[in-house]
């Protein structure tokens, strides 16, 4: 028990809780009977030696009461220290009589035992015991007639104490079992959780960035072979799609790098990006330089200042939007798309509005997982990371597709000190 493995610690600690009340309940009961103890004892020699059985067995309760985790392993080892310890207080109780609240001591001796030995301890010291308390009702009470139910109350007691004492081991070990197992079952959730959680992740990074841009090189190799079958083949049109071609691939590449660089990340990002305005307004040129869509990014009429935000929410935010941007340029036959962002009551309120078809009838989102389509998907579950509400319709617009993000915006922090 006290030697037990780190996976049993939650056992040992309740067992040693136990062991303690006893030792505890055992000081108790000394004080009070050994006064009538050491009145009860012959003159001379016989209240010496009532007088050291009380010193030894207080101090071994109080010692063992007091430091068990030190001195609890010296008794697993030896029960033979049990056993003396057991004498000595059958001395206390040859002179205190069976009558007193030291007979109750005794009952301790193999409730204790069965919590540190089991059961067979258990039953070797209650039969000590009951033998002791037995012999020392009889020869006590030799010339009176006591009733046969007094005699074996005691020894009845221990019998019972043994048991419980056992019992109660015999739970702990198995809660420490059940604990272990469920603990052993919570990690293995946990790491399924963990697995899923980040092939999730590499689906929605993957879809984000790579299978986009190569998307893009596809239709843009498409083009350049179409011209360069064409009859009379224009060589400044097919110079001009290689280099788009080319620039396609570069950067996809970079791409890949950077997905493979944050995979092998092992310190930390920075701590906050630039303001959302500038990352969205960044954001809206480039891809309107790469894909000819118009996209405006006013800046906040309101002149409220619109925050910074930690790396890990910009990057949800930035790939919302660039989500947005994409499916109005690839489906919604958009000719305009107007981002807009501001802060009101704490929350920041994104909107990407383009006045295109709009969404098809119907749409789900288990729809769009069943036929392959995982660009909203992946804007829910970046929004569900980001602690943000997502919504996907024509909102108040006549036409066309509203995607809106309202992100409870962190507290802010410390102003940075002075050095």
């Amino acid at each position: 028990m006290l030697a037990a493995e780190p996976s049993e610690k939650l056992q040992v600690r309740a067992l040693q809780a136990l062991c303690r009340q006893v030792f505890g309940f055992r000081l108790a009961m000394i004080l009070v009977s050994a006064p009538a103890a050491l009145l009860n004892a012959a003159p001379g020699l016989g209240v010496r030696l009532v007088g050291a059985a009380v010193v030894v067995t207080f101090m071994v309760s109080y010692v063992l009461f007091r430091d068990w985790e030190r001195f609890g392993p010296l008794l697993l080892r030896h029960p033979s220290l049990l056993a003396a310890d057991t004498l000595f207080g059958s001395f206390l109780l040859v002179s205190a009589g069976p009558d007193t609240t030291l007979a109750y001591v005794s009952v301790c001796t193999p409730l204790l035992a069965g919590l540190v030995y089991g059961w067979r301890g258990a039953a070797c010291f209650a039969s000590l015991q009951s033998l002791i308390l037995l012999l020392v009702h009889a020869t006590l009470k030799a010339g009176r007639h006591a009733p046969v139910a007094e005699a074996l109350l005691l020894p009845g007691l221990c019998v019972v104490a043994g048991a419980m004492g056992s019992t109660l081991r015999n739970l702990m070990l198995r809660f420490g079992a059940a604990t272990q197992a469920l603990t052993a079952v919570q990690a293995r959730l946990a790491a399924a959780e963990a697995v899923s959680a980040e092939r999730a992740r590499l689906a929605r990074e993957m879809h984000d960035s790579v299978a986009k841009t190569l998307y893009g090189v596809a239709l843009a190799a498409d083009g350049l072979a179409a011209t360069a079958s064409a009859a009379a083949p224009d060589p400044a049109r097919i110079r001009e799609q290689a280099e788009l071609v080319s620039r396609s691939a570069r950067r996809a590449a970079a791409e890949s790098r950077e997905l493979l660089t944050d995979l092998r990340r092992d310190h930390p990002q920075p701590a906050h990006q630039p303001s959302v305005w500038r990352e969205l307004a960044d954001r809206a040129r480039d891809f309107t330089a790469r894909t000819g869509l118009p996209v405006t990014c006013p800046r906040p009429q309101d002149g409220a200042a619109l925050p910074s935000l930690p790396a890990p929410l910009a990057r949800h935010v930035l790939a919302i939007v660039t989500e947005a941007l994409e499916n109005a340029h690839r489906h919604a036959r958009a000719t305009h798309v107007d981002v807009r962002a501001r802060v009101h009551d704490g929350v920041l309120r994104l909107t990407v509005h383009d006045d295109g078809t709009g969404l098809p009838p119907g749409t789900t989102l288990e729809r769009l997982r069943d036929s392959g389509h995982f660009g909203l998907l992946g804007m829910v579950e970046r929004a569900a990371q980001a602690g943000a509400r997502i919504r996907v319709g024509r909102g108040a617009h006549e036409r066309g597709t509203e995607v809106r993000l309202d992100l409870p915006l962190p507290p802010p922090g410390p102003p940075p000190q002075e050095p």
